[in-house]
């Protein structure tokens, strides 16, 4: 038996005889062009529908469809329908044809069509014509008519349309259709790439391609079909579990060192064997992952999967690097009395796990509504802040230092102010909105630089002395780079003389860290102004590290000041700190001095500089020069030009 192998040209039309066969065609054309465009139409569902609605049409027993396997030469089936039994026919073990080495494919290149039929036995064939006899043996197969499937010029593969129970003459309207099921072969191959190629575009829209995990846009999707499908109730419903990573602080940045990425790919990694039956893990930030927990969640289980984040990280080992990421953890739950939407939800995770990191680098916080109510006011706040300064509506009064023993004024306080829609707030109103914002900065500059114009027009006071200008330093500005330089360029641009601008840190901004301090202040100290301890006795433990800090003056905090009359404690600790600040020939400064009882019990400790409401309140500039320039006559209560609240100047604030 030899394979015979003919190129059908198709018609231009069918003949009378095929008109009824045409209808039908027609028909079975249009049924499945529906099917295989409609977007639920799979690829296997749409092969199917093709190979099912080839051999109704053309009234044949099997149809096949087969890929082309280019890399080796062959074809594979994917697809068998069987007329006979009404059955589509798992194609397992896959069939195999190869086709390499031969004219079979050439033939295919340029004709929609190809009539196969079986012959004699003896003549010689190609290796793949004996793949295909014995295809053809196999199945029993009388006679075929095989059409390629082309894509964009490429062969993806072809649909066998096979007679097994008599020999068929084709007629021209039957290789017209079995033309067009090559045709319909093909677009579901290209329905089907072209969904692979937006399934890939999607999954790289809602996934991290990093770490490989969904991102905050899938997150933000799934939390909102949760929340849709399910009403809330009392109980919440949905919780997530916010995951920040502090990675800029324990990464050394060296050759052969992890990256962020490396860094944050692991953490995933560890991330995901907390995961549960119910749980989703995204990367939702660049520094940031979310576990969304489903199933009604208690808040007992999810502070378990808070903790378990935190011990994970903890425990991870970096191998003798110097990575040493810190975690915190927010919670936020889906309730009647919490988020309603997914970016809100996420949102409050996200401010639950900024509250954890503020309080250590390991930690987790619940979300608290009040807490974001303040939040939400503040922000409000850092807004209208950022416009009046870019509106000029800051301005600087000056709280007079006063000398006991001398009676003269010695130095000022630059104290900042907000004027805005005609009332002038104190500092105390929105510095703690305003420090930490890096709004400070620019602030603080403009502080600097204003006090240092403001003081070099001084007048001289009454003994003909020039008067120190005190400027407050953020922890802010004192963390930052550039300190130095704003300091230069401020007594630069002024002309002031280094020795009369006194700057003050807190005690608590220079204790945080001394050695960082001690760097910084050495810096200070050379540019020929003087440092101040602000606040000083809050916290104690500097009077162990004094000795080492390169500062001129400490400034008893306002709270013993106010209390000493009645609290040996007090009372102890102002004359702790005199004896000690004598020793090491720092001068003294008290705070807060309201009573002319005060003001004799600090005489007594040994304490004659002053700062208080028994001198003067803080001063608009032009007021300040009328009264610097004059001896005091008696120490008491000075008119006071602006409104503020009782012991909002006691301790002052930049």
């Amino acid at each position: 038996m030899s394979l015979q192998m003919s190129r059908t040209v198709l018609p231009p039309a069918p003949s009378t005889g095929d008109a009824s066969a045409s209808e039908r065609f027609t028909r079975a054309l249009v049924a499945l062009t529906r099917q295989v465009w409609s977007p639920e139409c799979t690829f296997r569902t749409a092969i199917a529908a093709i190979c099912e609605t080839a051999a109704d049409a053309l009234q044949i027993e099997r149809v096949s469809v087969w890929n082309y396997e280019a890399a080796d030469g062959r074809l594979r089936c994917l697809h068998a329908f069987d007329a006979i039994s009404g059955s589509h026919l798992p194609v397992q073990p896959l069939e195999m044809l190869s086709l390499d080495g031969d004219g079979y494919l050439a033939s295919l290149d340029d004709m929609r069509v190809l009539e196969v039929a079986e012959m004699d036995d003896g003549a010689e064939m190609a290796r793949s014509h004996l793949a295909l006899r014995d295809y053809l043996q196999r199945h029993r197969i009388q006679g075929m008519l095989e059409a390629p499937a082309f894509v964009g010029g490429e062969l993806q593969g072809v649909i066998c349309h096979e007679s097994i129970l008599r020999v068929r003459n084709w007629s021209g309207a039957e290789t017209v259709f079995a033309a067009s099921m090559g045709d319909y072969v093909a677009m579901a191959f290209e329905i089907a790439r072209r969904r692979r190629a937006e399934a890939e575009v999607e999954h790289l829209r809602l996934h991290d391609a990093a770490t490989g995990l969904p991102n905050r846009a899938y997150l933000t999707e799934l939390i909102r079909q949760r929340l849709l499908a399910t009403p809330l109730r009392r109980e919440q419903v949905l919780a997530v579990v916010n995951v920040q990573v502090d990675v800029s602080g324990g990464v050394a940045w060296s050759a052969g060192a992890p990256t962020v990425d490396d860094v944050l790919g692991r953490i995933a990694r560890q991330l995901r064997s907390l995961m549960g039956t119910d749980t989703e893990l995204a990367r939702t930030g660049s520094d940031g992952f979310t576990f969304l927990v489903g199933a009604n969640p208690s808040k007992r289980s999810v502070i378990r999967l808070a903790e378990a984040v935190l011990a994970t990280v903890e425990s991870m080992d970096w191998q003798h690097t110097d990575v040493d990421p810190g975690v915190a953890v927010g919670i936020a739950v889906a309730d009647r009395g919490s988020a309603l939407d997914a970016p809100a939800l996420l949102q409050q995770g996200e401010e639950a796990a900024a509250r954890a990191r503020a309080a250590g680098r390991f930690g987790y916080a619940m979300y608290d509504a009040e807490h974001h109510a303040a939040l939400v006011e503040g922000l409000r706040l850092e807004r209208a802040l950022r416009d009046g300064f870019a509106n000029g509506e800051f301005e600087l009064h000056y709280q007079p230092e006063f000398d006991a023993h001398s009676g003269r004024w010695v130095a000022a306080e630059s104290l900042l102010r907000w004027r805005v829609g005609g009332e002038l707030r104190v500092a105390g109103e929105f510095i703690g909105v305003l420090e930490p914002s890096r709004l400070m900065l620019d602030v603080g500059r403009w502080v600097l630089r204003q006090a240092c114009l403001d003081a070099v027009a001084w007048p001289r006071n009454a003994d003909g002395h020039e008067v120190t200008v005190r400027v407050n330093v953020s922890a802010r500005q004192f963390d930052e780079s550039g300190l130095v330089e704003d300091v230069r360029a401020a007594l630069d641009a002024s002309g002031l003389d280094p020795a009369r601008l006194s700057l003050e840190l807190t005690e608590t901004t220079l204790m945080r860290d001394v050695d960082r301090a001690l760097e910084l202040l050495r810096p200070l100290r050379e540019t020929g102004v003087q440092v101040a301890i602000d606040d000083f006795g809050t916290g104690y433990a500097s009077l162990v590290y004094l000795k080492c800090l390169p500062v001129d003056a400490l400034k008893i905090d306002g709270s013993f000041v106010q209390g000493m009359l009645e609290n040996k404690g007090d009372r102890a600790i102002v004359q702790a700190i005199v004896n000690l600040a004598a020793a090491f020939g720092i001068e003294v400064i008290a705070e807060g001095v309201e009573t002319p009882e005060q003001q004799a019990a600090l005489l007594a400790a040994g304490v004659h500089r002053m700062q208080g409401w028994l001198y003067g309140r803080a001063l608009p500039n032009p007021a300040l020069c009328g009264v610097i320039g004059s001896r005091p006559a008696s120490a008491g209560p000075a008119s006071d030009p602006e409104p503020a609240p009782d012991g909002q100047d006691a301790s002052p604030v930049p």
